[in-house]
Order: C-alpha cells, then sequence, then structure tokens
C-alpha cells in the first residue's frame, strides 16, 4: 500500500491524515487481456466459419415448430418442477420424522432414483405399457377390479416424461430440503413445541421458512437442470424444442445451425428464469445483509466503477492529490 498526505486548506491541520491507496496490480490486467483476446479469437472463427450457414440459424430461430417446441419444454418444465418440489418437501419431512418407516421409505426412494441414471427412468416409463399392459384398480391380493384402462392409452408420451422428471427431481430436491431444513437451529423447533405447536405446523410455519434462503439457490440450479434434461425426451418421443429440431436437420441436414437455434432458445429460457431466481433469494435472505445476493447489474456496475478508480490511479472521481 502507498500513502500521502493531504494538505487542504480546510481549516484543519490535516498534514498527518492518511490516505490509503490500492496497490496495482498489473497481472489482472494481463490476464484480462488475454482472456479478451481469446474471447474475441473464439467469436471471430465462429463468426467467420464458412461451415455454418447461419442465415438458416434466423431463418428458424422463430420458426413455428421450434417455437411450439419452445412451449413444451416449458410447460414440461413447469409441471415436473412444481409437483418435484411438493414430493419433495414430503420426503424431506418423513426424512426428518422420528417414523422409521417414513424414513426408511423415503431413504429408499431417494437412493433409488438418485442411484439411476435419468436416461433409463425416462425408457422405463416411456416403454411402461411393456411391463404392464393394463393399470387396476380394486382390492389388492384378489381378483376384484373396480377400473381398469390400457397403459398406452394412460400414459402418452407427454405425460411418461413428466412422470420421469419429476419423480427423478423429486430425489434430488428432497436432499436439498432437507439441508435446508438442517441448516435452522435445533431451538427453533423447541420454541414451537413450547408453544404447544404440532409437528407438522412447526415444520409448515417454522422451519421451512427459515430454510428457503438455503433451499432457494441450489433448487434453483435444479430448475436449470430440469430445463436441459427435457431435450432428454427426445427418446420417447416428445414434442419439446430439441425433438423438433432434430426433425428439422433431419429433412435440411443443416444439423450443426438447427443446435445453435436450440441452444439459443436454452440460453434465453435459463437466463430469464435466473431473474426471479434473484429476486427470491433476496426475499428470503432479508435480514442476513452479508449473504444477500448481488445482482449481474450491479455487479457490472461495481466492475465499471472498479476499473475506473484502477485508471485513475486509485482515486476516486472528484478527490485531488495532496
Amino acid at each position: 500500500m502507498t500513502t500521502t498526505t493531504s494538505t487542504v486548506g480546510t481549516g484543519e491541520d490535516r498534514r498527518f491524515d492518511i490516505e490509503a491507496l490500492p496497490l496495482r496490480r498489473p497481472g489482472r490486467w494481463i490476464w484480462a487481456a488475454v482472456l479478451l483476446l481469446f474471447a474475441a479469437w473464439v467469436i471471430q472463427a465462429l463468426w467467420t466459419n464458412k461451415n455454418i450457414d447461419y442465415s438458416i440459424v434466423g431463418k428458424f430461430m422463430f420458426n413455428s415448430e421450434i417455437i411450439a417446441g419452445v412451449g413444451v419444454t416449458l410447460v414440461v418444465t413447469a409441471i415436473s418442477m412444481i409437483i418435484s418440489t411438493v414430493l419433495a418437501v414430503i420426503l424431506a419431512a418423513m426424512r426428518l420424522s422420528s417414523n422409521p418407516i417414513a424414513v426408511a421409505f423415503s431413504s429408499f426412494y431417494v437412493w433409488l432414483f438418485r442411484g439411476t441414471p435419468l436416461l433409463v427412468q425416462i425408457v422405463i416409463w416411456g416403454y411402461f405399457g411393456l411391463i404392464f399392459e393394463k393399470i387396476t384398480l380394486g382390492i389388492p391380493f384378489t381378483d376384484v377390479v373396480f377400473w381398469q384402462v390400457d397403459t398406452n392409452s394412460l400414459l402418452s408420451a407427454f405425460v411418461a416424461g413428466i412422470i420421469a422428471l419429476t419423480l427423478n427431481e423429486a430425489a434430488y430436491s428432497a436432499e436439498i430440503v432437507r439441508s435446508g431444513m438442517l441448516s435452522v437451529d435445533s431451538g427453533q423447533k423447541e420454541a414451537a413445541a413450547s408453544l404447544g405447536m404440532s409437528p407438522l405446523e412447526t415444520f409448515v410455519r417454522i422451519l421451512l421458512p427459515q430454510a428457503m434462503r438455503v433451499i432457494i439457490p441450489p433448487l434453483g440450479n435444479e430448475l436449470i437442470s430440469m430445463i436441459k434434461n427435457t431435450s432428454l425426451l427426445s427418446l420417447i418421443a416428445v414434442m419439446e424444442v430439441y425433438t423438433r429440431a432434430t426433425q428439422i436437420s433431419a429433412q435440411n441436414l443443416k444439423q450443426v445451425e438447427l443446435l445453435i437455434v436450440v441452444s439459443i432458445w436454452y440460453l434465453i429460457i435459463v437466463s430469464l428464469l435466473s431473474i426471479p431466481q434473484h429476486y427470491l433469494e433476496r426475499y428470503f435472505g432479508r435480514g442476513v445483509e452479508r449473504n444477500a445476493p448481488v445482482s449481474t447489474l450491479q455487479k457490472a456496475k461495481d466492475m465499471t466503477g472498479a476499473i475506473a478508480v484502477q485508471l485513475g490511479g486509485g482515486k476516486k472521481k472528484g478527490e485531488r492529490r495532496g
């Protein structure tokens, strides 16, 4: 650090005032320049690549079939995420309960769906009719049947895809919710019990609201993963955006261009969904300022201010050296 003395005539003796200036770190700027050059080289290499027809990208970016696929992707993601979150809360509550059967069931569920690949689960649900030809409702262990339906007519590809994503996501989200619950001080639970609150009421009104600050960030990451995992539903012919793009590219043989279109749409969706996640984190993190998330715009503003300070020799605007 370097120091300077200020002798501004303000009527006070400022001769011994110390002004701390940040040390110059040229290495940071060298690495920043290298990264910028590398990024520019990658962009230039892609933009001037003659093997990529960007006119096709622009043509199919807002194609009606692609837009329809984006809609299916959003619907599947929304339904699966909402149901899986509810299931995750239930599973987490069972895992934390004092009932050994509930603990064993939730532990087995998490073990099963986290331990097998999502790809395999999607295929199993997509071809569930090969395992059970009919779905029946009746008295167990007897021949009494109240209701019966053909499996393939009930479990369409769309429904099978939602079930596969929901059940898989619930297993991961259950552990996130459980970790959030464990982050709440145990004294909160004891205080609620002393007030006569039931375990369920304590869970819903005391533990869960406080745990949301810990739950929201990783759950947001799970939502992003869910959006991208919808592309796996192409195996069972769910008409989401990747499946639509694959069908189009099979006709015009423009696989790379259509993959770029799909990637751009995924980036748009993820970017838009990051906005409500940020505000949810701020809402549930209020009162804990040091952990409050900073928006991307604020980060850019802070970085711009830091660059201005560095270029100004460590002096803020309006300040003078003594």
